[in-house]
């Protein structure tokens, strides 16, 4: 019985240590405040001062273009908040808009500070949303694309109500955003979401996260992740493996061009790989040699104008035939 005894006591302290390390995650990285722009920045080890000077003269020219907030309710009545930049040269390209969807603690003015110039000057217009729990959206629980898709289906429709059924929309989804873009392309999208662009975007929060914990602090995914998917379940209202890009590109009829870098850490370049295999839609892929997590516009910009310049073409001969 004293085996017993102390057998069922180390099973207990086990138990409670575990149920601290799940709600020590899930509290760090699921909830609004707790997960910190910092941390994540530090986790993804792209070193961000080396761009400085170019990211300092193209917000510049960011903020000095006409622009204002727009603020539209979601599925679940939150608030969500988004920037809104016209198209700079309406008379050549008036009717296309890139909705940029940002990353994991970041915000939608932090993110696209790069491709603005890229999106403006080829005149785009540009919507810029603060996923639920970023930014000035609100929000508590971070939705990880999972419910964030849903969110883009409410940008979506302000799209076209806003500039009219003839308009010509891109998703562009970084990271987070990346995987968000991705899951929805699985849904019943409108006629105007004309291609997607998934930037180093992940499979679902759960794989994601296993792989964090694997590689950053070598601790395994049990009790952790099946924890905080059951409190997460509870919380915020979805499973962290509910929605998984690779199942939903599976569904996917809009063209995707995906966008990794070859060193990215955070979200290994292999979960790109996986999920162009899965992706049902036509495909384009660019992976750029040496970039870290979200570096690849920056380590070859080059590169990746030319990928988007021959995507966007592609979408107009593609039209064409449709036609």
């Amino acid at each position: 019985m004293g085996m017993m005894k102390k057998a069922m006591a180390c099973a207990g302290v086990l138990a409670a240590a575990g149920i601290g390390e799940t709600a020590y995650f899930y509290r760090r990285t699921m909830k609004r405040n707790n997960a910190k722009v910092e941390r994540t920045i530090k986790m993804s080890g792209t070193d961000w001062s080396q761009y400085a000077p170019m990211m300092q003269e193209r917000k510049a020219f960011m903020l000095e273009q006409n622009h204002r907030d727009v603020t539209q309710t979601s599925f679940d009545g939150l608030k969500l908040h988004a920037t809104y930049f016209p198209a700079i040269n309406d008379k050549q390209n008036g009717k296309k808009v890139a909705i940029c969807f940002h990353g994991y603690t970041s915000q939608g003015m932090s993110d696209y500070i790069g491709l603005s110039d890229y999106y403006l000057n080829k005149g785009y217009a540009m919507l810029l949303p603060d996923a639920r729990a970023h930014g000035t959206s609100e929000g508590e629980y971070i939705g990880f694309g999972c419910l964030d898709r849903k969110d883009a289906l409410v940008w979506i429709d302000w799209v076209i109500q806003e500039l009219g059924e003839d308009i010509e929309i891109i998703l562009h989804g970084t990271s987070m955003g990346g995987a968000t873009v991705l899951m929805t392309s699985g849904l019943d999208l409108p006629a105007q979401v004309k291609g997607i662009v998934s930037d180093c975007g992940f499979t679902s929060p759960k794989e994601v996260f296993t792989h964090v914990l694997h590689t950053m602090y070598h601790l395994p995914a049990f009790p952790v992740i099946p924890g905080a998917d059951a409190l997460n379940k509870k919380l915020a209202g979805y499973g962290m493996d509910e929605c998984n890009a690779k199942r939903e590109v599976a569904h996917a009829k809009v063209p995707i061009l995906f966008i990794h870098g070859s060193n990215d850490t955070f979200v290994p370049a292999y979960m790109c790989d996986e999920i162009y295999d899965c992706c049902a839609s036509p495909k384009r892929k660019l992976i750029v040699e040496g970039a870290a997590h979200a570096e690849s516009y920056y380590k070859d910009t080059e590169n990746y104008e030319k990928a988007l310049d021959e995507f966007f073409d592609s979408l107009v001969v593609q039209d064409s035939l449709e036609i």
